[in-house]
């Protein structure tokens, strides 16, 4: 048996990555395709606020974290929504209040030091106990749901925000749902990536994915895929180099991503030597894009 496996908060540490590397993937997709691939980065800011008042107050960080970085997602959809501030800007003071109010609470709490900050902003695989692997697995379970429940809605909305109001849909209550869900992903990942790295996990396979995937469907399929490889791969080998686990992942994850690169261009390369003739007439009557599986991403 690999040395790896015979600590147990290892193996704890393992359970919790694949399923950070499996969860954060899902929701990176619709956050690449609203071009908002940093609203993890902004929201990881706002749950260290969330961290730092777990930790003046005496209560569970992950917890308070959990609160308020939704708080904080509802708040820049209001932001966004509601008044002259674009995306960006919002982002922006997300960025800025967030990492001061982590800091500033955090020092105001007796008794903590900033190696306690530290190991939420990149990552602690040794402090992963089975409450967190539970934890990780409830909200990791909760994400898939809340995607799969509004995966179609979802979809449209990422593809073109007024054809999905043209079809009814409720444009402001999906934006808020991408926006709890992408808070909820950060909290469960900041014990295993950081919540300084986290976005990079939900962002960066789906970019890879991108470079291979002719297809929204098989882009999800192949971003979850590369995202558990990323995390298992990266925190082995943090655990061998004895190196933070959060920045090996992360780095794991951007050689992939130039693997998939070179390997698309050679993909894309093949196809534009295939000639009319070698490819078969779409079926009759069938219309490109009508579902989620046929559009290009």
């Amino acid at each position: 048996m690999p040395e790896i496996l015979q600590l147990d908060f290892m193996v704890r540490a393992l359970v919790a990555s694949a399923l950070v590397g499996l969860t954060a993937p899902v929701i990176g997709v619709f956050l690449v395709q609203r071009r908002l691939a940093l609203l993890g980065d902004g929201i990881g800011h706002v749950a260290l606020t969330g961290v730092g008042l777990g930790f003046l107050t005496g209560n569970s960080p992950v917890l308070t974290a959990l609160v308020v970085s939704a708080l904080g997602a509802v708040l820049i959809e209001l932001v966004r929504t509601h008044t002259r501030t674009s995306g960006d800007l919002a982002l922006a003071l997300l960025f800025y209040g967030g990492i001061a109010g982590g800091v500033f609470l955090t020092g105001l709490a007796p008794g903590v030091n900033s190696a306690d900050l530290t190991s939420f902003l990149f990552g602690s695989v040794s402090t992963v106990s089975e409450e967190d692997v539970l934890v990780v697995a409830l909200l990791a379970a909760a994400v898939l749901a809340v995607m799969g429940y509004f995966g179609r809605e979802l979809f449209v909305l990422c593809q073109d925000e007024e054809v999905a109001r043209a079809h009814g849909l409720p444009v402001r209550l999906l934006s808020t749902v991408i926006a709890v869900v992408a808070a909820v992903t950060v909290v469960l990942a900041m014990r295993v990536v950081g919540v300084l790295l986290v976005s990079a996990l939900m962002v960066v396979p789906v970019a890879a994915a991108q470079q291979l995937a002719r297809s929204f469907r098989a882009t999800v399929c192949l971003s979850v895929l590369l995202g558990v490889l990323a995390a298992l791969t990266g925190l082995s080998t943090a655990f061998y180099t004895d190196t933070a686990p959060g920045a090996a992942i992360v780095l794991v994850a951007i050689a992939v991503f130039v693997a998939a690169a070179g390997g698309g261009i050679l993909l894309r390369g093949r196809r534009s030597r295939i000639t009319p003739e070698e490819v078969s007439p779409p079926a009759v009557g069938t219309i490109s894009g009508t579902d989620p599986g046929s559009v290009s991403s």
